[in-house]
């Protein structure tokens, strides 16, 4: 079938982001948001040239997805005999404002390619702002709540131990449950206390380090997996394969469900960040340390503590406190 001339660029604009070794997920963000705009591009105004495309185009789409629901609108009408949107608990429910700024970002690199081709006279999304969105707090763990969510696996059996040092090692390093499960145990470096991590979001290798704590707590279960488990894999499942994120998510949930701890593996991530902060770390190493791309990033990410938290820190850095007033 033939491309209309805003679906060959889209193609165009993949195949450039693939020879910049994007990840997977990206590219597949890009794909999925950017085919849905061009088909309400075509179904809603009969726009498929790019000269055509107005910055109109781009806030009413917005719009119409905003009154039209989650999964409502989808890139080829054939997938609804397949997924059933409509069964799904969520169907039609608002689409929240941190995923539709996901899509106007994604808009906007796809229009800013093009005008750096030098296929745009006019750039529709030059005045395109993001919405405003209120920043959610997110929940911390304590150290109570850690040692009761830990207690929760075990210990006695392969995947229990090995999910408790899981989730020991997400809140020692802050690493991402997807660069922790892809680990291999020839990337401990133990006299150094760190790990290379080489499957990363950015896909650029980066070092987390852990403390002697997790020092004595990883030995030891590299003895325990020996026994269970014939491969190089940090973290396998009994069939020597890699345990898939899903799997590690639904044991986790359960593992928080048993004291009452709604908990998912980002949140420990979180949780590292926040902790970190709080016992002095810096945001530039921070942000290192969690392979963030800027410490802007890292800034807007983890700076939302709770006015409790503020106070506790501001107390022990407090000027007026430290000096000796006459």
């Amino acid at each position: 079938m033939k491309l209309t001339e805003l679906e060959f660029h889209l193609e165009d604009f993949l195949l450039a982001c693939q020879s910049k070794n994007l990840s997977s997920k990206t590219l597949s963000s890009y794909e999925q948001s950017l085919k849905l705009f061009l088909v309400y591009l075509k179904a809603e105004h009969g726009v498929e040239d790019v000269q055509r495309v107005k910055a109109g185009h781009i806030r009413q789409y917005v719009a119409y997805v905003q009154e039209r629901g989650k999964y409502t609108v989808v890139n080829r009408e054939a997938s609804k005999t397949i997924n059933h949107p409509q069964n799904r608990s969520d169907f039609k429910k608002t689409v929240s404002n941190g995923t539709i700024n996901n899509y106007i970002r994604n808009i906007k690199v796809f229009f800013n390619w093009l005008q750096q081709e030098g296929e745009l006279h006019k750039n529709p999304v030059e005045n395109i702002p993001q919405i405003k969105t209120e920043r959610r707090q997110k929940a911390g763990i304590s150290e109570e709540e850690f040692n009761r969510l830990l207690s929760q696996f075990d210990y006695t059996k392969f995947h229990g131990y090995r999910n408790k040092v899981i989730t020991m090692l997400l809140q020692d390093t802050g690493m991402r449950i997807s660069e922790c499960l892809a680990l291999d145990v020839d990337s401990i470096d133990f006299k150094h206390r760190m790990i290379l991590v080489t499957k990363t979001k950015g896909r650029k290798e980066r070092y987390v380090y852990f403390s002697q704590v997790m020092a004595r707590e990883l030995k030891h279960y590299l003895k325990f997996k020996d026994r269970y488990t014939e491969t190089t894999l940090l973290f396998p499942t009994t069939r020597n394969t890699i345990l898939t994120i899903h799997s590690f998510e639904k044991q986790l949930k359960q593992a928080g469900e048993q004291i009452g701890l709604n908990i998912h593996p980002h949140q420990i991530r979180n949780n590292f960040a926040r902790h970190y902060l709080l016992n002095g770390g810096d945001l530039y190493t921070l942000s290192r340390i969690l392979g963030h791309s800027s410490v802007t990033v890292t800034e807007q990410s983890y700076m939302d503590l709770t006015r409790e938290e503020i106070a506790r820190k501001y107390q022990q850095h407090s000027p007026l406190s430290k000096w000796k007033l006459k």
